[in-house]
Order: C-alpha cells, then structure tokens, then sequence
C-alpha cells in the first residue's frame, strides 16, 4: 500500500519559518515528482506549489519562489518543504502528492487525478 504521510504544521506569527515532512512509503521516492499543494476554505484551486522532479530542476510558483524550498532526502523517503518569511495568506492546508509524470500543468485541486497518490492534509496557520 502507498501512503503519503505530511506532518509538520502549526500556528506560526507573519514571517516565521515552518518545515514540513512528507514521508512516503510503499515506492520508491526516486522515481517520481513530488509537489506540494496547499488549499484554504473558500478559496480557488492554486495548482502546485512547486514540481521537485528527479534529477531536474524544481519549479516554483510565484507565489512561494524565493520564500519556499523543497528537498528530498531518498534515505528517508521523505521529502521537506521548508517554508520562510509566513504570511498570513499562506494560511492552509498543505498536501503533499507524487506521481512518476506530470502531464498537466494546470491548475489542478488537491486530489487530482493527475497524481497518482495523495498525502492528507497538514494544517499551517499564520497569524499573530
């Protein structure tokens, strides 16, 4: 069976750091992108946050480039992302997924069938 397990969320004040874990089981992480997904109540599918492909560069959205980084320790099977410099509208559920291509660069919602597994969400919360 293949999970997807995120973990890391919290309360965090405007411009904390927060790093949160997704660890996979069941494949092997090497094999597939990872991207990071996030989705706040009553707003519009984002699309992903970023796309980490093995041996390629990763591509950021604009939305978190410069603030977010992605690593992914094999070893593990896990892979991170390490979000700086908070705002209050990076509030969310965050979702890791992975899939082996990625064929659909659109806007895509959390659970997608553009990927082929799921983590369950981990909460962050930026606020004061």
């Amino acid at each position: 069976e293949v999970q997807l397990q995120a973990s890391g969320g919290g309360l965090v004040q405007p411009g904390g750091s927060l790093r949160l874990s997704c660890v996979v089981s069941g494949v092997t992480l090497e094999d597939y992108v990872i991207s990071w997904f996030r989705q706040a109540p009553g707003k519009e599918c984002e699309g992903a946050l970023l796309y980490d492909s093995p041996g390629d560069s990763t591509y950021y959205d604009d939305a978190v480039k410069g603030r977010f980084t992605t690593s992914r320790d094999n070893a593990k099977s896990t892979s991170y992302l390490q979000m700086n410099s908070l705002k209050p509208e990076d509030t969310a559920a965050y979702f890791c997924a992975a899939t082996r291509v990625v064929t659909e660069y659109g806007r895509l919602c959390v659970g997608d069938s553009e990927y082929e597994y799921w983590g369950q969400g981990t909460e962050v919360t930026v606020s004061s």
